[in-house]
C-alpha cells in the first residue's frame, strides 16, 4: 500500500526533502517519489520519539545506528564504510567509487609514511572503529599482518567475522569484538599500525580516545587518525558561528555524533603526549563526490525500500546527507587525516 498525503503535508515535506529529491532521476516514476515521501513522514514520527527517551547513552545510539545500516550500506557500497578518495575536478564515474574508497586507504598508508618493505610493513594492526572490517581485511592481505578490530555493534562485529572466515581469513589473522575505542581491551603497545578510519568523530572523550590510541601502539608504531572535523578557529575566534554550531547538531542528531573539534585541536592532543612525526592535511576536496554520489545510490528503488526496510536511524541519517555537503560546500566541514608516531 502506496501512502497517501494531504496536499499541506505534501507541501510541508517537499520543503523538508527538497536537497533529496533534487537527486532522483529526473523521470523517477512516482511511486519513487511517493516512497521518498513516506520514509520523511517515518523520520519525522521517529524523530520525536528519540527527543523523548534521553536516557539513551550515546554508545547505544551509535551501536543501534549500525546495526541498522550496516547492512543497507553493504549491499549498496560493498564492505568499505568510509569516503572515497578522488583527484580534485576529476570526472568520476559510478563504477569509481569502490575503487576510490580503496584509493582512500592507500592514500592514508602513503601519507603516514608506512613501508611496503617486508622488513618494516607493520606485522599488527588495530583497527578501531572497524565497521564490518573492510578495512581490517585489505591491510591483513596488503602486509601479511595481524588484524584486530573493534566496534560497538555486535551486528558489524558478527558480520565481519563472517566476511573474514568466507575470505579465509579468520582465527589467527583477522577478528572483530565489540569493545569500546575508550576503553580498548588491549594491552599497552601491542600494535605497529594503529588505524582509525572515520570513528573519531563518534568519540564523546577525544583526548581519551587519543590517550588510548598512544597506548595501545607500540614504540616506533604509527597511528592514523581519518575523521570529519570542524574548520579551525581564527585567533580572533574562541567558538565557531551561531549558524555552523546548529548546521553541525543537526548532523550530530542524525549521526550519533558528541562535540566536533578541528583538526588543530587534534594535532595539540598528539602534542601534549610527545608523540612524533605529527602531519595533518585536510582532504576535503579530495572526497568532494562521495556525498551526492551516496545520496544518488540512497534514492534508487533498492536504496530507498532498504532503508524502508532497515529502520527510522538508517532513514534519519539518509534524509541528513545534504547537510554534509552544505557543511563541505561552506568550508564548516573538513575531512582530516592525521598522523603520527610514538617514540621508541
Amino acid at each position: 500500500m502506496t501512502a497517501a498525503f494531504s496536499p499541506t503535508c505534501q507541501h510541508l515535506l517537499t520543503g523538508r526533502l527538497k536537497p533529496q529529491l533534487q537527486f532522483l532521476p529526473p523521470r523517477a516514476p512516482a511511486s519513487m517519489r511517493r516512497l521518498t515521501f513516506a520514509l520523511a513522514s517515518a523520520t519525522t514520527r521517529g524523530v520525536e520519539a528519540d527527543a523523548k527517551d534521553d536516557g539513551v547513552v550515546l554508545k547505544k545510539g551509535i551501536a543501534e545506528f549500525y546495526d541498522e545500516s550496516s547492512g543497507v550500506w553493504e549491499d549498496i557500497w560493498g564492505d568499505h564504510m568510509h569516503h572515497g578518495f578522488y583527484d580534485p575536478g576529476s570526472t568520476v564515474s559510478v563504477s569509481d567509487h569502490r575503487a576510490a574508497q580503496i584509493r582512500m586507504i592507500e592514500e592514508a598508508l602513503r601519507f603516514s609514511g608506512i613501508s611496503e618493505d617486508p622488513k618494516k610493513r607493520p606485522k599488527s594492526v588495530v583497527d578501531v572503529g572497524c565497521g564490518i572490517g573492510g578495512s581490517s581485511r585489505y591491510l591483513a592481505r596488503k602486509f601479511g599482518a595481524k588484524c584486530q578490530g573493534i566496534t560497538l555493534s555486535p551486528v558489524q562485529a558478527q558480520r565481519a567475522n563472517s566476511l573474514a572466515a568466507a575470505q579465509g581469513l579468520a582465527d589467527k589473522q583477522v577478528s572483530f569484538q565489540v569493545a569500546d575505542a575508550l576503553d580498548q581491551p588491549f594491552p599497552d603497545g601491542q600494535f605497529d599500525l594503529v588505524w582509525s578510519m572515520e570513528s573519531g568523530e563518534h568519540m564523546p572523550d577525544k583526548t581519551k580516545f587519543v590517550n588510548e590510541l598512544a597506548r595501545v601502539a607500540a614504540p616506533g608504531g604509527t597511528i592514523i587518525i581519518v575523521t570529519w572535523c570542524h574548520r579551525d578557529l581564527a585567533p580572533s575566534e574562541e567558538s565557531l558561528q551561531p549558524w555552523e554550531k546548529e548546521l553541525l547538531n543537526k548532523i550530530c542528531n542524525s549521526y550519533y555524533l558528541p562535540a566536533w573539534c578541528s583538526t588543530a585541536d587534534y594535532v595539540k592532543l598528539l602534542q601534549s603526549l610527545s608523540l612524533q612525526d605529527i602531519k595533518a592535511a585536510d582532504w576535503s576536496q579530495n572526497v568532494a563526490p562521495f556525498w551526492p554520489a551516496v545520496i544518488r545510490s540512497a534514492l534508487t528503488w533498492k536504496g530507498l525500500t532498504s532503508m524502508l526496510r532497515s529502520g527510522l536511524k538508517t532513514i534519519k541519517g539518509a534524509l541528513a546527507m545534504p547537510l554534509m555537503i552544505e557543511g563541505y560546500k561552506k568550508d564548516l566541514i573538513k575531512f582530516a587525516i592525521i598522523t603520527c608516531r610514538k617514540p621508541e
